[in-house]
């Protein structure tokens, strides 16, 4: 059973409740209107709730006047679809269609036309909304442990890539399939849609720091894939070979880390300054070799400053596993 299901309930029990306690005609109509206002973050219910609500008082106002003129014959109730809709629409209230038609078919069934039948509709409206919005409002489920668990199972799945690309640069004839970078890519979309869920339940100060991390490893997931085909090119062991493998094992390492550390950074350097230092390439395949390995220096490069930028201003990444 999701928690959404048991907010459903919880509202649809209350708009009722209320109903009943205020003498409303047909309580059961506020519990159907919550049911359709509960919604799954706090900014979403309240512009969920306010186009049905509107949408309602405008499909109300369409469905009195053909009423009045036509009666309440079935053929009507199609007119008023062919008329409301597009009004509704046209105040870019579509989210309400629904609610709009559940109120207009109680006006059918209850045959009134009738300014205390309009005040009845407007009241259950009020409490079945109401409801929903209070307990959308009071209460959302905290994804913090859910995106900490992500955000774990990413530093894994990367630490695994880097490991693997080192092990390809000390054996050229190893295969790897590179299932953690598919693995990787929709625990990274996963997170985003947590992350922008929860910041959609924040009305003051929304903290953007779980958005940004995701970004941040999006970035890198990209870099990577770059990074893997340069390797791909290295089909015979480069010099230095250990040199740059030790670079990626630290960063296997590094990456798991809640901050800069600065080590693969250091070493890459190290690394590129012996590298200068080795004699040109005098064939054509040492040199795809020498191109393919300078670049891949370059793309490691534009990984770590991505690192030591976003890792250095979000506070997600200040603190081992905690949360500001």
């Amino acid at each position: 059973m999701g928690f959404r299901v048991i907010k459903t309930a919880i509202a649809a029990l209350l708009a009722v409740v209320i109903a009943s306690a205020l003498g409303v005609p047909s309580a059961m109509s506020a519990a159907l209107l919550a049911i359709l206002g509960v919604d799954v973050t706090r900014k979403r219910s309240l512009m969920t709730i306010s186009a049905r609500f509107f949408a309602s008082l405008i499909g109300m106002i369409c469905a009195f006047v053909l009423f009045s003129l036509f009666g309440f014959e079935h053929w009507v109730f199609a007119l008023y679809i062919l008329v409301a809709f597009p009004l509704i629409t046209k105040a870019r209230f579509s989210g309400g269609i629904v609610t709009s038609s559940v109120v207009v078919v109680h006006i059918y069934n209850g045959g009134l036309l009738t300014m205390h039948a309009l005040l009845v509709e407007v009241e259950l409206l009020l409490i079945g909304l109401g409801a929903a919005a209070v307990v959308n409002l009071v209460y959302m489920p905290n994804p913090h442990s859910k995106l900490n668990v992500i955000r774990m199972e990413i530093h894994e799945l990367m630490s695994a890539m880097f490991a693997q690309i080192g092990r390809t640069m000390e054996n050229p004839s190893y295969v790897w399939d590179g299932k953690e970078v598919i693995e990787a890519t929709r625990k990274v979309e996963q997170g985003l849609v947590v992350a922008r869920r929860e910041l959609e339940n924040q009305f003051w100060h929304p903290d953007e720091s779980w958005v940004v991390y995701f970004h941040m490893r999006k970035q890198h997931l990209d870099s990577i894939q770059n990074m893997m085909q340069l390797v791909s090119q290295l089909y015979c062991k480069m010099p230095n070979a250990e040199q740059m493998g030790a670079i990626f094992e630290q960063l296997a390492e590094d990456v798991k880390a809640p901050y800069y550390t600065g080590k693969t950074e250091k070493m890459l350097v190290q690394f590129q300054q012996t590298f200068a230092t080795l004699d040109l390439p005098d064939t054509r395949e040492d040199f795809e070799v020498h191109s393919a390995t300078l670049q891949l220096c370059r793309e490691l490069d534009q990984y770590l400053k991505i690192s030591k930028r976003d890792k250095g201003r979000n506070p997600l990444l200040t603190q081992d596993n905690k949360v500001k």
